[in-house]
Protein backbone atom coordinates (compact mmCIF):
# COMPACT_ATOMS: atom_id res chain seq x y z
CA UNK A 1 0.00 0.00 0.00
CA UNK A 2 2.91 2.15 0.00
CA UNK A 3 3.57 2.17 3.61
CA UNK A 4 7.13 1.35 3.44
CA UNK A 5 8.12 4.45 1.02
CA UNK A 6 6.49 7.04 3.54
CA UNK A 7 8.87 6.18 6.39
CA UNK A 8 11.73 8.06 7.53
CA UNK A 9 14.41 6.11 7.22
CA UNK A 10 16.35 6.21 10.79
CA UNK A 11 18.99 4.17 9.97
CA UNK A 12 21.04 6.42 8.01
CA UNK A 13 21.45 8.69 10.24
CA UNK A 14 24.02 9.39 12.32
CA UNK A 15 24.41 10.86 15.66
CA UNK A 16 26.58 14.25 16.12
CA UNK A 17 30.20 13.60 17.05
CA UNK A 18 30.71 14.33 20.33
CA UNK A 19 32.00 17.26 21.47
CA UNK A 20 35.71 17.47 22.87
CA UNK A 21 35.63 18.78 26.43
CA UNK A 22 37.97 21.66 26.81
CA UNK A 23 39.92 22.43 30.17
CA UNK A 24 39.61 26.19 30.70
CA UNK A 25 40.85 26.29 34.49
CA UNK A 26 44.67 26.83 34.49
CA UNK A 27 46.61 26.40 37.19
CA UNK A 28 46.82 30.11 37.40
CA UNK A 29 42.49 30.60 37.77
CA UNK A 30 42.87 28.19 40.56
CA UNK A 31 45.56 30.16 42.47
CA UNK A 32 43.34 33.37 42.17
CA UNK A 33 40.19 30.92 43.18
CA UNK A 34 41.94 29.52 46.39
CA UNK A 35 42.97 32.91 47.29
CA UNK A 36 39.57 34.66 47.25
CA UNK A 37 38.47 31.64 49.00
CA UNK A 38 41.02 32.26 51.63
CA UNK A 39 40.54 36.07 51.82
CA UNK A 40 36.67 35.19 52.25
CA UNK A 41 37.69 32.88 55.42
CA UNK A 42 39.54 35.43 56.99
CA UNK A 43 37.07 37.84 56.54
CA UNK A 44 34.19 35.67 58.07
CA UNK A 45 36.76 35.60 61.26
CA UNK A 46 37.43 38.82 61.35
CA UNK A 47 33.33 39.31 61.30
CA UNK A 48 33.18 36.13 64.03
CA UNK A 49 35.34 38.88 66.59
CA UNK A 50 33.81 41.09 68.84
CA UNK A 51 36.25 43.25 68.59
CA UNK A 52 36.61 47.05 66.69
CA UNK A 53 40.26 46.67 66.31
CA UNK A 54 43.15 44.42 67.18
CA UNK A 55 46.65 44.42 66.61
CA UNK A 56 48.69 43.87 63.82
CA UNK A 57 50.32 40.58 64.90
CA UNK A 58 46.83 39.51 65.86
CA UNK A 59 45.76 40.29 62.38
CA UNK A 60 48.41 38.56 60.95
CA UNK A 61 48.11 35.48 63.29
CA UNK A 62 44.12 35.34 61.95
CA UNK A 63 45.32 35.51 57.73
CA UNK A 64 47.71 33.01 58.81
CA UNK A 65 45.40 30.43 59.80
CA UNK A 66 43.95 29.84 56.55
CA UNK A 67 47.19 30.32 54.58
CA UNK A 68 50.01 27.98 53.92
CA UNK A 69 52.60 29.95 55.03
CA UNK A 70 53.73 33.40 56.76
CA UNK A 71 54.34 35.40 53.51
CA UNK A 72 50.94 34.48 51.86
CA UNK A 73 49.33 35.75 55.38
CA UNK A 74 50.36 39.01 54.39
CA UNK A 75 49.90 39.04 51.44
CA UNK A 76 46.01 38.37 52.40
CA UNK A 77 46.55 40.77 54.91
CA UNK A 78 47.83 43.58 52.34
CA UNK A 79 44.91 42.18 50.10
CA UNK A 80 42.03 43.20 52.69
CA UNK A 81 43.82 46.73 53.58
CA UNK A 82 44.00 47.80 49.64
CA UNK A 83 40.42 46.78 49.31
CA UNK A 84 39.22 48.96 52.30
CA UNK A 85 38.38 45.48 54.51
CA UNK A 86 39.91 46.33 57.28
CA UNK A 87 42.04 49.74 58.21
CA UNK A 88 45.79 49.53 58.97
CA UNK A 89 47.19 52.24 60.92
CA UNK A 90 50.68 51.47 62.43
CA UNK A 91 50.11 48.98 64.80
CA UNK A 92 46.46 48.88 64.84
CA UNK A 93 43.66 47.14 62.60
CA UNK A 94 40.40 48.72 62.77
CA UNK A 95 37.92 45.72 61.79
CA UNK A 96 35.29 47.91 60.91
CA UNK A 97 35.85 50.82 58.88
CA UNK A 98 32.33 52.09 58.57
CA UNK A 99 32.68 53.21 61.84
CA UNK A 100 35.99 54.86 61.66
CA UNK A 101 34.68 56.94 58.14
CA UNK A 102 31.25 57.85 60.79
CA UNK A 103 33.59 59.32 62.72
CA UNK A 104 35.73 60.92 60.98
CA UNK A 105 33.15 62.90 58.94
CA UNK A 106 31.65 63.84 61.87
CA UNK A 107 34.91 65.81 62.59
CA UNK A 108 35.32 67.57 58.90
CA UNK A 109 32.74 70.30 58.14
CA UNK A 110 30.00 69.31 55.76
CA UNK A 111 30.11 71.29 52.81
CA UNK A 112 27.22 73.80 52.84
CA UNK A 113 26.41 73.75 56.38
CA UNK A 114 27.09 77.62 57.04
CA UNK A 115 24.71 78.11 53.68
CA UNK A 116 22.13 75.70 55.75
CA UNK A 117 22.62 77.22 59.12
CA UNK A 118 21.61 81.05 57.73
CA UNK A 119 18.89 79.38 55.63
CA UNK A 120 17.30 78.01 59.19
CA UNK A 121 17.79 81.12 61.21
CA UNK A 122 15.85 83.20 58.28
CA UNK A 123 13.14 80.50 58.79
CA UNK A 124 13.38 81.11 62.15
CA UNK A 125 12.82 84.84 62.04
CA UNK A 126 9.69 84.24 59.60
CA UNK A 127 8.44 81.85 61.12
CA UNK A 128 8.40 84.24 64.50
CA UNK A 129 6.79 86.81 62.40
CA UNK A 130 4.33 84.28 61.17
CA UNK A 131 3.14 83.22 64.72
CA UNK A 132 2.71 87.11 65.73
CA UNK A 133 0.60 87.86 62.63
CA UNK A 134 -1.42 84.47 63.10
CA UNK A 135 -2.12 85.95 67.10
CA UNK A 136 -3.17 89.36 66.20
CA UNK A 137 -5.46 87.50 63.31
CA UNK A 138 -6.96 85.42 65.85
CA UNK A 139 -7.14 88.32 68.26
CA UNK A 140 -9.30 90.45 65.84
CA UNK A 141 -11.38 87.64 64.85
CA UNK A 142 -12.78 86.23 68.28
CA UNK A 143 -13.05 90.06 68.84
CA UNK A 144 -16.04 89.85 66.15
CA UNK A 145 -17.05 87.08 67.11
CA UNK A 146 -17.75 88.20 70.35
CA UNK A 147 -19.43 90.95 69.40
CA UNK A 148 -21.47 88.57 67.26
CA UNK A 149 -22.68 87.34 70.66
CA UNK A 150 -23.90 90.73 71.98
CA UNK A 151 -25.41 91.55 68.98
CA UNK A 152 -27.49 88.60 69.51
CA UNK A 153 -28.74 88.99 72.86
CA UNK A 154 -29.62 92.77 72.30
CA UNK A 155 -31.60 91.23 69.04
CA UNK A 156 -32.96 88.70 71.76
CA UNK A 157 -33.92 91.47 74.31
CA UNK A 158 -35.32 93.57 72.30
CA UNK A 159 -37.86 91.46 70.69
CA UNK A 160 -38.95 90.18 73.98
CA UNK A 161 -39.87 93.56 74.99
CA UNK A 162 -41.45 94.46 71.25
CA UNK A 163 -43.43 90.90 72.20
CA UNK A 164 -44.33 91.53 75.46
CA UNK A 165 -44.61 95.00 76.19
CA UNK A 166 -44.29 96.91 73.36
CA UNK A 167 -46.78 94.97 70.47
CA UNK A 168 -48.13 91.51 70.92
CA UNK A 169 -47.09 88.12 69.20
CA UNK A 170 -49.62 88.37 66.25
CA UNK A 171 -47.29 91.18 64.81
CA UNK A 172 -43.87 90.24 65.87
CA UNK A 173 -44.90 86.64 64.24
CA UNK A 174 -44.35 87.43 60.77
CA UNK A 175 -41.30 89.99 61.85
CA UNK A 176 -39.22 86.83 63.04
CA UNK A 177 -40.34 84.80 60.22
CA UNK A 178 -39.02 87.07 57.39
CA UNK A 179 -35.66 87.44 59.72
CA UNK A 180 -35.31 84.27 60.60
CA UNK A 181 -35.45 83.57 56.55
CA UNK A 182 -33.34 86.70 56.00
CA UNK A 183 -30.62 84.25 57.82
CA UNK A 184 -31.08 81.35 56.13
CA UNK A 185 -30.37 83.52 53.22
CA UNK A 186 -27.44 85.23 54.22
CA UNK A 187 -25.70 81.29 55.32
CA UNK A 188 -27.07 80.40 51.86
CA UNK A 189 -25.04 83.68 50.71
CA UNK A 190 -21.60 82.46 52.76
CA UNK A 191 -21.48 79.18 51.13
CA UNK A 192 -21.68 80.10 47.69
CA UNK A 193 -19.18 82.79 48.24
CA UNK A 194 -16.84 80.87 50.18
CA UNK A 195 -17.36 77.01 49.91
CA UNK A 196 -17.50 76.71 53.27
CA UNK A 197 -20.22 74.86 55.65
CA UNK A 198 -22.35 78.27 57.20
CA UNK A 199 -21.66 77.41 60.81
CA UNK A 200 -19.68 78.94 63.46
CA UNK A 201 -16.30 77.74 62.72
CA UNK A 202 -16.79 77.96 59.08
CA UNK A 203 -17.16 81.59 59.64
CA UNK A 204 -13.82 81.99 62.05
CA UNK A 205 -11.70 79.97 59.53
CA UNK A 206 -12.89 82.64 56.78
CA UNK A 207 -12.47 85.90 58.83
CA UNK A 208 -8.69 84.18 59.84
CA UNK A 209 -7.87 83.86 56.28
CA UNK A 210 -9.15 87.39 55.43
CA UNK A 211 -7.56 89.02 58.35
CA UNK A 212 -4.37 86.85 57.83
CA UNK A 213 -3.77 87.83 54.40
CA UNK A 214 -4.64 91.64 54.95
CA UNK A 215 -1.73 91.44 57.86
CA UNK A 216 0.90 89.35 55.69
CA UNK A 217 0.50 92.40 53.19
CA UNK A 218 0.87 95.41 55.75
CA UNK A 219 3.82 93.68 57.18
CA UNK A 220 5.35 92.92 53.79
CA UNK A 221 5.76 88.94 54.85
CA UNK A 222 6.28 86.53 52.06
CA UNK A 223 4.31 83.84 52.28
CA UNK A 224 6.45 81.93 48.93
CA UNK A 225 9.64 82.64 50.80
CA UNK A 226 8.22 81.24 53.60
CA UNK A 227 7.02 78.40 52.24
CA UNK A 228 10.92 78.16 50.30
CA UNK A 229 12.54 78.02 53.42
CA UNK A 230 9.60 76.05 55.52
CA UNK A 231 10.99 73.09 52.69
CA UNK A 232 14.63 73.74 52.43
CA UNK A 233 14.96 73.54 56.22
CA UNK A 234 13.07 70.01 56.50
CA UNK A 235 11.69 68.86 53.76
CA UNK A 236 10.73 65.25 55.06
CA UNK A 237 9.86 65.35 58.30
CA UNK A 238 7.57 69.14 57.98
CA UNK A 239 4.05 69.29 57.70
CA UNK A 240 2.47 70.53 54.39
CA UNK A 241 2.72 73.85 53.00
CA UNK A 242 1.29 76.65 54.68
CA UNK A 243 -1.59 77.59 52.35
CA UNK A 244 -2.90 81.30 53.33
CA UNK A 245 -6.71 80.15 52.18
CA UNK A 246 -6.97 77.73 54.52
CA UNK A 247 -6.89 78.68 58.11
CA UNK A 248 -6.70 77.59 61.63
CA UNK A 249 -9.31 75.29 63.26
CA UNK A 250 -11.61 77.18 65.92
CA UNK A 251 -9.79 75.55 68.58
CA UNK A 252 -6.41 77.25 68.33
CA UNK A 253 -4.72 76.86 71.35
CA UNK A 254 -1.05 77.02 70.14
CA UNK A 255 -1.35 80.14 69.33
CA UNK A 256 -2.43 81.37 73.22
CA UNK A 257 0.59 79.44 74.42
Amino acid sequence: MGIAHNRIRLDGLTPPPPMEMVDTVTVKDARKLLKVAQVEMVKAKLRETRKSCITFSEFIGICDEHCSDQDQAVEIAKMLDNSAAVIVLGDVVFLRPEQVAKAIQGLLPVPGAKAHESVRREFEVMEKKKSAIDKKADTMVRRELWGGLGFMMVQTMAFMRLTFWELSWDVMEPICFYLTSMYCMAGYTFFLRTSKEPSFEGFYQVRFSSKQKHLMKLHNFDIEKYNQLRAACSPTTMPPKFDPSIALPFDNSSIHQ
